[in-house]
């Protein structure tokens, strides 16, 4: 993994709204007008990219751009626009919930026969496809926990602790070599891809990046805690069979040690999370807090709803035996160099 005082540099635009903001970011030229903003498909390529690099900033930014712009009043006002049209879409595409219980109920059974992504990795997946599959969530596993840490000093109590418990375990329980991000870039190492933070975002999706705005989203918005702790929730509760599932996808296909390694380390791990979230945080949160609960349903929701997109569209294309990277993987890196 690289040097986590590395910056990536900036991808290239998708569109009019990420060429603006890309502009700006380099101080040659205006930001994009809100008409450019409110034209831009909200699930696009555009007009996700264009926020993803507002968001990145809040991160570890990039090489080419002043950290100062980080709190940019302007820019700040190009994000808020741009996550208007994110929050509103989501709140009229995702699934309805009545109740916290409701919204958990759909994600707590796994189906007879399922057909998600890891099912199809585990079953039938080639190692191209895992590697797709790698430097697509490399965007979230190498910034793992910290959308979620940013809850933090907005709960209190019994919810706080437990999650703290919880983020304690994602950042390797006090060891450096036991970070999730590291045991990320362990495994993109066996399969052969290039670790530097930020490298796969040029070949990502757009649904992909609408995964990871997701949590940035929930995130830097305190009136979005309860939406933060949802997405915390699904997040945990789905990891051990899934991860159940691509850890015999990796063994399948001789991906490596250490690919194996990441996926077995979170069957056990996020099963016990599981019920402390369950429990501790969501519980406490909703003792101090009973109002959040339409949010925290909400951001189950709205997880479930792009994480299914963003499936969605890796099933269509592997199905069709094409890449889902905009820019497919090298085919001279193979796996173990």
């Amino acid at each position: 993994m690289d040097d986590p005082r590395d910056e990536p540099l900036l991808p290239a635009p998708r569109g009019p709204l990420s060429r603006a903001v890309t502009t700006y970011l380099r101080g040659a030229g205006p930001l994009p007008s809100e008409a450019e903003v409110a034209a831009a498909p909200v699930y696009g390529e555009d007009l996700q990219l264009a926020l993803y690099l507002c968001y990145e900033l809040h991160y570890r930014g990039f090489a080419d751009v002043a950290p100062t712009l980080e709190w940019d009043p302007d820019l700040l006002r190009t994000r808020a626009a741009m996550e208007r049209r994110f929050l509103a879409a989501l709140r009229e595409d995702a699934p309805r919930h009545d109740s916290v219980d409701d919204a958990l109920a759909g994600i707590l059974v796994e189906p007879v026969d399922g057909t998600g992504v890891s099912h199809f990795l585990r079953d039938r997946g080639e190692l191209w496809q895992l590697r797709e599959y790698a430097a697509l969530r490399s965007l979230y596993h190498l910034k793992e926990a910290d959308p979620h840490a940013w809850v933090l000093p907005r709960l209190r109590g019994r919810a706080k602790a437990a999650m703290a418990a919880v983020e304690f375990d994602e950042y390797g329980g006090g060891r450096a070599d036991r970070v999730h991000a590291r045991l990320w870039a362990d495994l993109m190492t066996d399969l052969g891809l290039d670790t530097t933070y930020g490298r796969h975002l040029d070949a990502a999706c757009a649904e992909a990046l609408v995964t990871v705005n997701l949590m940035s989203l929930f995130g830097l918005h305190r009136t979005l805690r309860g939406a933060l702790v949802g997405h915390f929730a699904t997040v945990e509760i789905t990891s051990s069979p899934g991860s159940r599932r691509l850890a015999e996808a990796m063994r399948r296909t001789g991906a490596g040690p250490a690919a194996e390694h990441f996926y077995d380390e979170h069957v056990e791990a996020d099963a016990v999370h599981e019920q402390v979230v369950r429990k501790d945080v969501i519980g406490g949160l909703l003792e101090d807090e009973p109002e959040l609960a339409p949010d925290v349903a909400f951001g189950v929701a709205a997880t479930v709803f792009t994480e299914d997109r963003l499936g969605d569209r890796l099933l269509a294309d592997w199905g069709e035996g094409r890449s889902a990277l905009r820019t497919p993987l090298s085919q001279e890196v193979t796996h173990g160099s």
